[in-house]
């Protein structure tokens, strides 16, 4: 099930003029890769160039991705052990939940029968929405299309109360549409216009492709109009949505309301009906985070026809259901979500869809045996011991920051001292014998899961919030910091090379894994971050002139990188990229404070023709290389709050004094900025 409110924050190299680039499998005494380095590039013109130029020249995109860097390079190393994993699994019967994991991939993997099913899979739940008579009934189907996935209208789901994160609350958020993001509905320029135009298309093929009277009528001419009311409604629900920047805000998504109080905001919806059918809980309270948008919402639901609202749900029956349905529906929503949005020219092979869709949807039991292969306890408590001296080094930050007054650096101090640190894989796994695997049946098998999922949220709701969860799977090649529960989460997919290596040169493990760790770190205390007390709750605990002081630092941060451009006439939005940015910045920084404060630092010798300072530089900045199609690049800059790598390679270093020092730029160079930009 999608976290519906606040986005985790996340993450996802003196010079010789010899070889443009080293060769594949030149020795590293460090273990950086030396093949990465472009050394006809100058590193204080253009860093990522000069790190990552042999990536760029020697790393093509494959035709099923829509980028191509160390980190897509990682997750298909561990894909690749995954498959192995779940081939194993479909064949044995070891235990109970081994069985289970094989017996979901094995069915996913059963294309003829998937295949022979065609649009018929779906015929159950579009009966139901066919036999739809009135706006009134609305929220038992609702109900049984969102616990199966589909998101319908809005989202409902469980959330730690933003002023009492100790509880976790029912949330009902904004949702409903099938484009990236709302202002996709409304921007004018010709692209943008196009891609509406192909939206229809897309959604008039997939409304054609389901083929017989109980899914709706199959015509070309009638799977156009139905299009154009899908597209209708979701406008409207479009409209009354939040941009991404604004959500960047807690309280603009924060406002508590009774159950009674929702209904009279929204007298269309039956709620009772609603709360019933996902098998909620009794509800005292919950966090309707857009009021204005159920309210339109509401108006929606009463001035609009019943058959268009039964057309609208058969499209968003069959989009969230694309993935695992016969191969013309997959093929079909690749050719949009896939190549028109983000460029990929081949749809992925069977097999790795099929270890993606099994790690969603049984990621801790996939995860286990994950672990055991990829993670062991010496390299769990080598990466703890690198997240405490990065957190000491935060806190000497802290307790330096001119800007900051004693009242604010006190608190500040407290929520650094209260963030606890997950390491790799949770402590409890979670528990998957309630979910009911049924081998041949993929579509059951994905719906099940995401009921069996929603459930488990349902059953959250009025209980202590366990801050032992994990909202990303073990083998997962991300990190995520939590600013309602206060905690730093690395999945041990991503403590892998080149990230990580056990008993590596310590500037290369910090200039990667530390600054990574950094990052997340910093999180606690970005433009959202900040808004959050040690326990996790939305309290303003800073005093109104450290407020002002933040925020003119982070202004120079937005000013930095609006200025660059991601794609074509398309800039980076310096405010959505904000807290991202703040943290590769900050990040980095603590990182290299910590390296230097560490025993590996001393007496630090050259390697590979780089200083210890130097090794760091570069290994951060090869941990971002990547090769990105234009499509991507223009779809990421405009609904993501992560600059492209390129930037977070040039933006971060421009912004560091020792690293000018460490590659002796001038003080012209384009990598030094006069004015550089610093929050911590």
């Amino acid at each position: 099930m999608k976290r519906l409110l606040l986005a985790l924050t996340c993450v996802a190299l003196p010079l010789a003029s010899a070889l443009t680039y080293a060769q594949p499998g030149t020795r590293s005494e460090s273990g950086l890769d030396l093949a990465l380095i472009d050394r006809a590039a100058d590193p204080c013109v253009d860093f990522y160039a000069y790190t990552c130029g042999g990536w760029t020249k020697n790393e093509p995109i494959p035709a099923d991705r829509s980028a191509w860097g160390v980190a897509e390079r990682l997750q298909e190393a561990n894909e690749t052990r995954l498959r192995k994993i779940l081939e194993d699994a479909s064949k044995s019967s070891a235990d109970a939940e081994t069985k289970k994991i094989g017996d979901y991939y094995a069915s996913c993997m059963d294309e003829s029968r998937v295949n022979a099913r065609g649009g018929a899979a779906l015929d159950p739940e579009l009966r139901k929405i066919a036999a739809l008579s009135s706006g009134r009934e609305l929220g038992t189907l609702v109900a049984e299309l969102h616990t199966m996935g589909v998101n319908a209208f809005f989202g409902f789901g469980a959330e730690a109360d933003f002023k009492d994160a100790s509880v976790v609350r029912a949330i009902a958020d904004q949702g409903g549409i099938g484009l990236p993001d709302r202002d996709y509905y409304f921007r004018d320029d010709p692209k943008s216009t196009e891609l509406r135009k192909q939206y229809v298309e897309h959604v008039g093929k997939m409304l054609a492709l389901l083929g017989s009277p109980a899914r709706g009528r199959t015509d070309a001419a009638a799977a156009t109009g139905d299009a154009d009311t899908v597209m209708k409604i979701e406008t409207a629900l479009a409209k009354a949505s939040l941009d991404v920047v604004a959500r960047r805000d807690p309280s603009a998504i924060y406002h508590r309301m009774g159950p009674t109080e929702l209904q009279v905001l929204t007298p269309a919806f039956t709620w009772s009906d609603y709360f019933k059918g996902v098998g909620a809980p009794t509800i005292d309270a919950l966090n309707v985070t857009v009021p204005e948008f159920f309210k339109a919402f509401d108006q929606l639901v009463a001035s609009t026809p019943i058959a268009d609202l039964r057309t609208y749900l058969r499209w968003q029956l069959v989009h969230a259901s694309a993935a695992v349905l016969a191969a013309p529906f997959v093929d079909e929503n690749f050719r949009f979500y896939g190549t028109i949005l983000t460029g990929a020219k081949e749809l992925r092979p069977r097999w790795k869809r099929c270890v993606q869709y099994t790690d969603g949807d049984l990621g801790e039991a996939l995860g286990k045996a994950f672990v055991r292969e990829a993670f062991g306890p010496a390299a769990k408590e080598d990466t703890l011991k690198m997240v405490r001296e990065l957190e000491s080094s935060m806190e000497t930050d802290i307790k330096g920051l001119s800007w900051m007054t004693d009242a604010t650096r006190q608190q500040a101090l407290v929520k650094l001292h209260a963030v606890a640190n997950k390491i790799g894989y949770p402590d409890k796994w979670r528990d998957y014998s309630a979910l009911g695997v049924v081998r041949g049946d993929a579509l059951g098998n994905s719906q099940r899961a995401n009921q069996f999922e929603f459930h488990r949220q349902m059953n959250r709701i009025g209980k202590p919030l366990d801050k032992g969860e994990w909202e990303m799977t073990p083998p997962t090649v991300n990190a995520y910091y939590n600013p309602l529960q206060n905690n730093i989460n690395f999945p041990a997919g991503i403590l892998q090379p080149p990230f990580y290596r056990a008993g590596a040169d310590p500037a290369v493990n910090y200039g990667a894994a530390g600054s990574i760790i950094g990052h997340e770190l910093t999180h606690g205390f970005d433009d959202e971050g900040r808004q959050f007390d040690a326990q996790g709750n939305l309290k303003d605990w800073w005093t109104p002139e450290d407020a002002k002081a933040f925020d003119d630092r982070a202004k120079c941060v937005v000013d930095q990188y609006s200025s660059f451009t991601a794609v074509d006439d398309v800039k980076l939005n310096g405010k959505l990229t904000l807290g991202e940015n703040a943290a590769d910045n900050g990040g980095t920084r603590i990182a290299l404070m910590a390296y230097l404060a560490s025993a590996g630092a001393a007496g630090g010798k050259t390697l590979d023709g780089f200083t210890p300072e130097q090794r760091f530089f570069v290994s951060y900045g090869q941990g971002w290389c990547q090769n990105t199609r234009p499509e991507r690049e223009r779809l990421l800059a405009q609904t993501n709050p992560h600059s492209p790598a390129r930037y977070r390679v040039n933006g971060v270093v421009s912004n560091m004094p020792e690293f000018g020092k460490a590659f002796s730029c001038k003080a012209d160079a384009p990598m030094v900025r006069t004015n550089s930009c610093r929050v911590w």
